[in-house]
Protein backbone atom coordinates (compact mmCIF):
# COMPACT_ATOMS: atom_id res chain seq x y z
CA UNK A 1 0.00 0.00 0.00
CA UNK A 2 1.36 3.74 -0.70
CA UNK A 3 2.12 5.82 1.75
CA UNK A 4 -0.14 8.99 0.21
CA UNK A 5 -2.95 5.98 0.39
CA UNK A 6 -2.47 4.72 3.98
CA UNK A 7 -2.49 8.65 5.53
CA UNK A 8 -5.49 9.09 3.00
CA UNK A 9 -7.38 6.16 4.61
CA UNK A 10 -6.02 6.74 8.13
CA UNK A 11 -7.12 10.30 8.03
CA UNK A 12 -10.84 9.03 6.60
CA UNK A 13 -11.04 6.47 9.42
CA UNK A 14 -10.45 9.18 12.29
CA UNK A 15 -13.31 11.55 10.38
CA UNK A 16 -15.69 9.07 10.37
CA UNK A 17 -15.51 8.65 14.37
CA UNK A 18 -14.93 12.61 15.30
CA UNK A 19 -17.00 12.24 18.38
CA UNK A 20 -14.65 9.16 19.93
CA UNK A 21 -11.48 11.11 18.34
CA UNK A 22 -11.86 14.11 19.87
CA UNK A 23 -12.92 13.13 23.31
CA UNK A 24 -9.75 10.39 23.17
CA UNK A 25 -7.62 13.24 22.14
CA UNK A 26 -8.83 15.72 24.90
CA UNK A 27 -6.92 13.24 27.50
CA UNK A 28 -3.57 13.80 25.43
CA UNK A 29 -4.05 17.82 25.27
CA UNK A 30 -4.36 17.64 28.79
CA UNK A 31 -0.85 15.66 29.16
CA UNK A 32 0.45 17.35 26.96
CA UNK A 33 -0.46 21.10 28.10
CA UNK A 34 0.61 20.50 31.34
CA UNK A 35 4.33 19.56 30.55
CA UNK A 36 4.86 22.05 28.27
CA UNK A 37 3.49 24.61 31.52
CA UNK A 38 5.35 23.11 34.17
CA UNK A 39 8.50 22.63 31.85
CA UNK A 40 8.14 26.37 30.29
CA UNK A 41 7.89 27.73 34.06
CA UNK A 42 10.68 25.69 35.52
CA UNK A 43 12.48 27.01 32.49
CA UNK A 44 11.44 31.15 33.23
CA UNK A 45 12.77 29.98 37.03
CA UNK A 46 16.04 29.20 36.46
CA UNK A 47 16.94 31.79 33.95
CA UNK A 48 15.47 34.37 36.62
CA UNK A 49 17.54 32.69 39.01
CA UNK A 50 20.69 32.37 37.14
CA UNK A 51 20.11 35.76 35.31
CA UNK A 52 19.93 37.82 38.92
CA UNK A 53 22.90 36.33 40.59
CA UNK A 54 24.55 39.25 42.09
CA UNK A 55 28.15 40.15 40.57
CA UNK A 56 28.02 37.45 38.14
CA UNK A 57 29.37 39.17 34.58
CA UNK A 58 32.42 36.57 33.54
CA UNK A 59 32.08 33.30 33.75
CA UNK A 60 35.75 32.68 33.08
CA UNK A 61 37.06 34.39 35.88
CA UNK A 62 38.28 32.67 38.76
CA UNK A 63 38.96 34.16 42.21
CA UNK A 64 41.88 32.52 44.05
CA UNK A 65 42.61 33.70 47.82
CA UNK A 66 45.35 31.99 50.02
CA UNK A 67 44.49 29.19 52.46
CA UNK A 68 44.80 29.10 56.11
CA UNK A 69 45.96 25.40 57.70
CA UNK A 70 47.21 23.73 54.26
CA UNK A 71 50.23 21.66 54.42
CA UNK A 72 52.68 20.77 51.25
CA UNK A 73 52.75 22.75 48.12
CA UNK A 74 54.74 25.90 46.84
CA UNK A 75 54.09 29.26 48.93
CA UNK A 76 53.38 27.50 52.42
CA UNK A 77 54.65 29.58 55.31
CA UNK A 78 54.86 29.01 59.21
CA UNK A 79 53.41 31.48 61.56
CA UNK A 80 52.63 31.58 65.07
CA UNK A 81 49.34 32.28 66.20
CA UNK A 82 48.58 35.30 68.60
CA UNK A 83 48.76 34.39 72.71
CA UNK A 84 48.89 30.76 72.42
CA UNK A 85 52.05 30.10 70.72
CA UNK A 86 50.96 27.25 68.34
CA UNK A 87 51.79 28.13 64.51
CA UNK A 88 49.47 27.75 61.88
CA UNK A 89 49.95 27.45 58.09
CA UNK A 90 49.42 29.56 55.30
CA UNK A 91 49.19 28.62 51.73
CA UNK A 92 50.00 32.18 50.15
CA UNK A 93 49.78 33.50 46.70
CA UNK A 94 53.57 33.90 46.43
CA UNK A 95 54.93 34.54 42.78
CA UNK A 96 56.24 30.73 42.66
CA UNK A 97 52.36 29.64 43.44
CA UNK A 98 51.82 32.16 40.86
CA UNK A 99 53.57 30.39 38.34
CA UNK A 100 52.26 27.06 39.48
CA UNK A 101 48.79 28.38 38.76
CA UNK A 102 49.71 29.60 35.24
CA UNK A 103 51.14 26.57 34.17
CA UNK A 104 47.74 24.80 34.95
CA UNK A 105 46.27 23.60 30.92
CA UNK A 106 43.26 26.11 29.99
CA UNK A 107 44.56 29.41 32.37
CA UNK A 108 44.75 32.21 30.29
CA UNK A 109 46.21 34.69 32.68
CA UNK A 110 46.64 35.72 36.57
CA UNK A 111 46.20 38.81 37.87
CA UNK A 112 47.44 39.98 41.25
CA UNK A 113 45.54 42.17 42.85
CA UNK A 114 45.63 43.78 46.14
CA UNK A 115 43.96 46.01 48.50
CA UNK A 116 45.38 49.80 50.89
CA UNK A 117 46.12 48.15 54.09
CA UNK A 118 45.57 51.28 56.14
CA UNK A 119 42.88 54.48 56.27
CA UNK A 120 42.37 57.61 53.94
CA UNK A 121 40.07 59.75 52.15
CA UNK A 122 40.24 60.89 48.65
CA UNK A 123 39.08 64.83 48.26
CA UNK A 124 37.78 66.83 45.30
CA UNK A 125 37.77 70.28 46.46
CA UNK A 126 35.30 70.64 49.64
CA UNK A 127 34.03 66.76 48.99
CA UNK A 128 35.50 63.89 50.47
CA UNK A 129 34.54 59.81 50.55
CA UNK A 130 36.72 57.62 52.40
CA UNK A 131 39.82 55.97 50.34
CA UNK A 132 38.68 52.27 49.12
CA UNK A 133 41.94 51.16 46.88
CA UNK A 134 42.63 47.88 45.13
CA UNK A 135 45.48 47.90 43.57
CA UNK A 136 45.71 45.54 39.92
CA UNK A 137 48.94 43.81 38.16
CA UNK A 138 47.39 44.66 34.89
CA UNK A 139 47.63 47.49 32.50
CA UNK A 140 43.93 47.39 31.11
CA UNK A 141 40.88 46.70 32.70
CA UNK A 142 39.39 44.96 30.14
CA UNK A 143 41.45 41.71 31.66
CA UNK A 144 38.73 42.09 34.52
CA UNK A 145 35.75 41.99 32.04
CA UNK A 146 35.15 45.51 33.37
CA UNK A 147 32.90 48.28 31.13
CA UNK A 148 33.95 52.29 31.09
CA UNK A 149 30.93 54.57 31.16
CA UNK A 150 33.06 57.57 30.83
CA UNK A 151 37.03 57.40 29.63
CA UNK A 152 39.03 54.92 29.57
CA UNK A 153 40.05 51.45 31.23
CA UNK A 154 44.03 51.80 30.38
CA UNK A 155 45.71 52.01 34.15
CA UNK A 156 49.23 53.91 34.83
CA UNK A 157 51.28 54.72 37.53
CA UNK A 158 49.68 57.75 38.95
CA UNK A 159 46.00 57.38 37.44
CA UNK A 160 43.30 56.01 38.92
CA UNK A 161 40.01 54.48 37.75
CA UNK A 162 36.43 54.99 39.97
CA UNK A 163 34.15 52.33 40.77
CA UNK A 164 30.23 53.39 39.89
CA UNK A 165 29.58 53.69 43.53
CA UNK A 166 32.63 55.72 44.46
CA UNK A 167 31.00 58.90 42.07
CA UNK A 168 28.09 58.91 44.30
CA UNK A 169 29.17 58.18 47.76
CA UNK A 170 30.93 61.96 48.09
CA UNK A 171 29.79 64.11 51.32
CA UNK A 172 30.89 67.80 52.57
CA UNK A 173 32.31 67.26 56.04
CA UNK A 174 31.89 70.65 57.02
CA UNK A 175 28.19 70.47 56.11
CA UNK A 176 25.68 72.22 58.59
CA UNK A 177 22.62 70.53 59.75
CA UNK A 178 19.87 71.43 57.60
CA UNK A 179 22.58 72.48 55.02
CA UNK A 180 21.05 71.04 51.36
CA UNK A 181 24.03 68.29 50.56
CA UNK A 182 26.16 69.40 47.39
CA UNK A 183 26.33 68.11 44.33
CA UNK A 184 28.33 64.90 43.86
CA UNK A 185 31.45 66.73 41.86
CA UNK A 186 32.66 65.60 38.38
CA UNK A 187 35.52 63.30 38.95
CA UNK A 188 35.80 62.07 34.96
CA UNK A 189 39.56 64.34 34.38
CA UNK A 190 39.73 65.35 37.84
CA UNK A 191 43.05 65.58 40.00
CA UNK A 192 41.77 64.06 43.61
CA UNK A 193 43.92 64.07 46.58
CA UNK A 194 44.41 60.86 48.07
CA UNK A 195 45.23 61.13 52.00
CA UNK A 196 46.69 58.87 53.35
CA UNK A 197 46.73 58.97 57.52
CA UNK A 198 48.48 56.34 59.81
CA UNK A 199 49.15 57.19 63.79
CA UNK A 200 52.90 55.90 65.58
CA UNK A 201 53.43 54.01 68.52
CA UNK A 202 53.51 57.10 70.79
CA UNK A 203 49.71 58.18 69.24
CA UNK A 204 50.98 61.13 66.72
CA UNK A 205 49.31 61.17 63.82
CA UNK A 206 50.85 61.47 60.32
CA UNK A 207 49.29 61.98 56.65
CA UNK A 208 50.91 61.50 53.19
CA UNK A 209 48.52 63.43 50.38
CA UNK A 210 48.77 61.89 46.95
CA UNK A 211 47.51 63.66 43.87
CA UNK A 212 45.91 60.91 41.28
CA UNK A 213 43.91 61.91 38.22
CA UNK A 214 40.98 59.93 37.22
CA UNK A 215 40.98 58.56 33.99
CA UNK A 216 37.88 56.51 33.60
CA UNK A 217 34.83 55.22 35.61
CA UNK A 218 33.44 52.13 35.28
CA UNK A 219 30.11 51.25 34.48
CA UNK A 220 27.75 49.51 37.12
CA UNK A 221 29.24 46.19 37.41
CA UNK A 222 27.69 45.07 40.64
CA UNK A 223 30.89 43.32 41.80
CA UNK A 224 33.67 44.61 43.89
CA UNK A 225 34.72 47.13 41.15
CA UNK A 226 31.52 49.23 41.68
CA UNK A 227 32.49 50.03 45.83
CA UNK A 228 36.50 50.63 44.93
CA UNK A 229 39.08 52.93 43.15
CA UNK A 230 40.92 50.99 40.79
CA UNK A 231 44.89 51.75 40.90
CA UNK A 232 48.06 50.81 39.41
CA UNK A 233 49.81 47.79 41.88
CA UNK A 234 53.14 49.66 42.47
CA UNK A 235 51.27 53.00 43.68
CA UNK A 236 49.64 50.74 45.79
CA UNK A 237 52.76 48.53 46.99
CA UNK A 238 54.25 51.92 47.58
CA UNK A 239 51.00 53.49 50.27
CA UNK A 240 51.88 49.75 51.45
CA UNK A 241 54.74 50.01 52.47
CA UNK A 242 54.72 53.85 53.97
CA UNK A 243 51.66 52.10 56.52
CA UNK A 244 54.48 49.52 57.10
CA UNK A 245 57.55 52.08 57.82
CA UNK A 246 59.06 51.67 55.06
CA UNK A 247 59.58 48.03 54.81
CA UNK A 248 59.72 46.40 51.45
CA UNK A 249 56.96 43.97 50.55
CA UNK A 250 58.24 40.75 49.85
CA UNK A 251 56.04 38.79 47.45
CA UNK A 252 58.07 35.94 47.56
CA UNK A 253 57.27 35.60 51.23
CA UNK A 254 54.02 37.35 51.83
CA UNK A 255 52.43 36.50 48.69
CA UNK A 256 49.30 38.69 47.18
CA UNK A 257 45.92 39.22 48.71
CA UNK A 258 43.89 37.86 45.30
CA UNK A 259 44.60 36.81 42.45
CA UNK A 260 42.19 36.50 39.57
CA UNK A 261 42.54 33.60 36.56
CA UNK A 262 41.24 34.05 33.33
CA UNK A 263 40.24 30.42 31.80
CA UNK A 264 40.56 30.01 27.93
CA UNK A 265 36.95 29.33 27.79
CA UNK A 266 34.29 29.07 30.58
CA UNK A 267 33.80 25.31 29.99
CA UNK A 268 37.46 25.31 31.58
CA UNK A 269 36.53 26.93 34.33
CA UNK A 270 35.31 24.28 36.96
CA UNK A 271 38.21 21.99 36.30
CA UNK A 272 40.86 24.52 36.74
CA UNK A 273 38.77 25.47 39.88
CA UNK A 274 39.12 22.23 41.29
CA UNK A 275 42.76 22.02 40.21
CA UNK A 276 43.93 25.37 41.71
CA UNK A 277 41.93 23.89 44.96
CA UNK A 278 44.22 21.00 44.83
CA UNK A 279 47.35 22.99 45.09
CA UNK A 280 45.93 24.31 48.44
CA UNK A 281 44.49 27.75 47.50
CA UNK A 282 40.30 28.70 48.14
CA UNK A 283 39.45 29.20 44.34
CA UNK A 284 36.04 30.66 43.67
CA UNK A 285 33.60 30.49 40.44
CA UNK A 286 30.80 31.85 39.15
CA UNK A 287 30.58 29.09 36.97
CA UNK A 288 30.28 26.92 40.14
CA UNK A 289 27.26 28.51 40.85
CA UNK A 290 26.13 28.66 37.42
CA UNK A 291 26.56 24.86 36.63
CA UNK A 292 24.66 23.79 39.95
CA UNK A 293 21.53 26.35 39.82
CA UNK A 294 21.19 24.53 36.25
CA UNK A 295 21.74 21.11 37.59
CA UNK A 296 18.80 21.87 40.54
CA UNK A 297 16.87 23.17 37.53
CA UNK A 298 17.20 20.71 34.90
CA UNK A 299 16.03 18.01 38.19
CA UNK A 300 12.83 20.45 38.83
CA UNK A 301 12.35 20.16 34.55
CA UNK A 302 11.98 16.38 35.01
CA UNK A 303 10.16 16.59 38.00
CA UNK A 304 7.85 18.61 36.63
CA UNK A 305 7.50 16.77 33.12
CA UNK A 306 7.33 13.52 35.30
CA UNK A 307 4.41 15.56 36.87
CA UNK A 308 2.65 16.03 33.47
CA UNK A 309 3.50 13.12 32.10
CA UNK A 310 0.94 11.13 34.39
CA UNK A 311 -1.55 12.75 32.51
CA UNK A 312 -0.34 11.61 29.36
CA UNK A 313 0.13 7.75 31.18
CA UNK A 314 -4.03 8.15 31.44
CA UNK A 315 -4.38 9.38 27.96
CA UNK A 316 -2.39 6.48 26.63
CA UNK A 317 -5.03 4.27 29.01
CA UNK A 318 -8.10 5.92 26.95
CA UNK A 319 -6.20 5.24 23.08
CA UNK A 320 -5.61 1.47 24.07
CA UNK A 321 -9.42 1.57 25.16
CA UNK A 322 -10.91 3.38 22.09
CA UNK A 323 -8.49 1.32 19.82
CA UNK A 324 -9.67 -2.03 21.23
CA UNK A 325 -13.07 -1.03 21.16
CA UNK A 326 -12.59 -0.29 17.31
CA UNK A 327 -11.48 -3.54 16.65
CA UNK A 328 -14.61 -5.05 17.66
CA UNK A 329 -16.65 -2.89 15.83
CA UNK A 330 -14.58 -3.12 12.76
CA UNK A 331 -13.59 -7.20 12.73
CA UNK A 332 -16.26 -6.91 9.59
CA UNK A 333 -14.36 -4.43 7.70
CA UNK A 334 -10.88 -6.00 8.60
CA UNK A 335 -12.17 -9.63 7.50
CA UNK A 336 -13.06 -7.72 4.28
CA UNK A 337 -9.67 -6.19 3.76
CA UNK A 338 -7.31 -9.16 4.31
CA UNK A 339 -10.12 -10.89 1.75
CA UNK A 340 -9.36 -8.68 -1.00
CA UNK A 341 -5.46 -8.97 -0.54
CA UNK A 342 -4.62 -6.84 2.58
CA UNK A 343 -1.82 -8.22 4.49
CA UNK A 344 -1.16 -8.20 8.50
CA UNK A 345 1.41 -5.16 7.62
CA UNK A 346 -0.93 -3.19 6.19
CA UNK A 347 -3.56 -3.58 8.96
CA UNK A 348 -1.26 -3.36 11.63
CA UNK A 349 -0.28 -0.23 9.96
CA UNK A 350 -3.42 1.23 9.67
CA UNK A 351 -4.75 0.71 13.40
CA UNK A 352 -0.98 2.02 14.49
CA UNK A 353 -1.47 5.24 12.28
CA UNK A 354 -5.03 5.89 13.45
CA UNK A 355 -3.52 5.64 16.96
CA UNK A 356 -0.55 7.63 16.48
CA UNK A 357 -2.97 10.13 14.45
CA UNK A 358 -4.82 10.48 18.08
CA UNK A 359 -1.87 11.18 19.79
CA UNK A 360 -0.40 13.76 16.97
CA UNK A 361 -3.92 15.60 17.22
CA UNK A 362 -3.49 15.45 21.21
CA UNK A 363 -0.61 17.15 21.17
CA UNK A 364 -1.22 20.17 18.67
CA UNK A 365 -3.98 20.53 20.50
CA UNK A 366 -1.92 20.26 24.13
CA UNK A 367 1.35 22.06 22.24
CA UNK A 368 -1.32 25.10 21.74
CA UNK A 369 -3.13 24.75 25.18
CA UNK A 370 0.37 24.82 26.51
CA UNK A 371 1.44 27.59 25.30
CA UNK A 372 -1.38 29.83 25.34
CA UNK A 373 -1.27 29.11 29.39
CA UNK A 374 2.31 30.45 29.68
CA UNK A 375 1.54 33.31 27.92
CA UNK A 376 -1.35 34.50 30.01
CA UNK A 377 0.72 32.87 33.01
CA UNK A 378 3.01 36.01 32.59
CA UNK A 379 0.28 38.53 31.72
CA UNK A 380 -0.81 37.64 34.90
CA UNK A 381 2.77 38.15 36.47
CA UNK A 382 3.66 40.93 35.51
CA UNK A 383 0.48 42.55 36.57
CA UNK A 384 1.53 41.25 39.70
CA UNK A 385 4.71 42.80 39.90
CA UNK A 386 3.73 46.37 37.88
CA UNK A 387 1.58 46.34 41.63
CA UNK A 388 4.24 45.16 44.15
CA UNK A 389 6.73 47.51 42.31
CA UNK A 390 4.66 50.57 42.70
CA UNK A 391 4.08 49.54 46.75
CA UNK A 392 7.80 49.94 47.13
CA UNK A 393 8.43 45.84 46.52
CA UNK A 394 10.99 44.62 44.02
CA UNK A 395 9.85 40.62 44.38
CA UNK A 396 11.90 38.22 42.14
CA UNK A 397 11.42 38.16 38.30
CA UNK A 398 8.27 35.35 37.16
CA UNK A 399 8.37 34.01 34.34
CA UNK A 400 6.92 30.87 32.15
CA UNK A 401 9.70 30.86 28.94
CA UNK A 402 8.60 28.08 26.40
CA UNK A 403 11.97 27.08 23.77
CA UNK A 404 11.10 25.59 20.69
CA UNK A 405 12.67 22.48 20.99
CA UNK A 406 10.00 21.72 24.07
CA UNK A 407 7.40 22.35 21.72
CA UNK A 408 8.75 19.83 19.08
CA UNK A 409 9.12 17.45 21.88
CA UNK A 410 5.71 17.56 23.06
CA UNK A 411 4.45 16.83 19.97
CA UNK A 412 6.51 13.72 18.93
CA UNK A 413 6.79 12.56 22.48
CA UNK A 414 2.18 12.86 22.32
CA UNK A 415 2.70 11.02 19.20
CA UNK A 416 4.76 8.18 20.48
CA UNK A 417 2.38 7.36 23.40
CA UNK A 418 -0.20 7.46 20.81
CA UNK A 419 2.28 4.97 18.72
CA UNK A 420 2.89 2.69 21.80
CA UNK A 421 -0.99 2.54 23.35
CA UNK A 422 -2.13 1.48 19.91
CA UNK A 423 0.38 -1.50 19.54
CA UNK A 424 -1.49 -4.38 21.32
CA UNK A 425 -5.11 -3.11 20.04
CA UNK A 426 -3.27 -3.23 16.08
CA UNK A 427 -1.61 -6.51 17.03
CA UNK A 428 -4.65 -7.68 17.63
CA UNK A 429 -6.53 -6.62 14.17
CA UNK A 430 -3.53 -7.50 11.94
CA UNK A 431 -3.72 -11.23 13.44
CA UNK A 432 -7.25 -11.73 12.78
CA UNK A 433 -8.05 -14.77 11.08
CA UNK A 434 -9.95 -13.39 7.54
CA UNK A 435 -13.02 -16.29 7.58
CA UNK A 436 -13.55 -15.87 11.30
CA UNK A 437 -13.14 -11.76 10.69
CA UNK A 438 -16.02 -12.12 8.07
CA UNK A 439 -18.62 -14.59 9.78
CA UNK A 440 -18.24 -12.22 13.26
CA UNK A 441 -21.40 -10.54 14.06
Amino acid sequence: MRFWDLLSLISENLRRRKGRVALTAIGVVIGTAAVVLLVSLASGLQKSATSSLYGINDLSKIEVYPNYDQGGGGGMVMMESGGGGGVSTVQMLTTSAIKNIEAIPGVAEVIPREYLNGGGTIQVGKMETWASMMGVQTSNLENFGYEAEQGTLDLRKGTVIAGYWMTQNFYDPKQRPGQEPAPQPELMDQRVKLILTKWTNDGKEVKKTVTLQVVGVLKEMRNEADGVFIVNMDDLNTWNEWFNNGKRINRNKDGYQNVIVKAESPDMVVDITDQINELGFMAYSPQSYVEGINSFFIILQVVFGGIGAIALLVAAIGIANTMAMAILERTREIGLMKAIGATNKDVLTIFLGEAAGIGFLGGLGGVALGWGGSKLLNLVAMQYLAGQAQSGVLPPDLSAITPVWLLLFAIVFATLVGFLSGLYPALRAATLEPVMALKYE
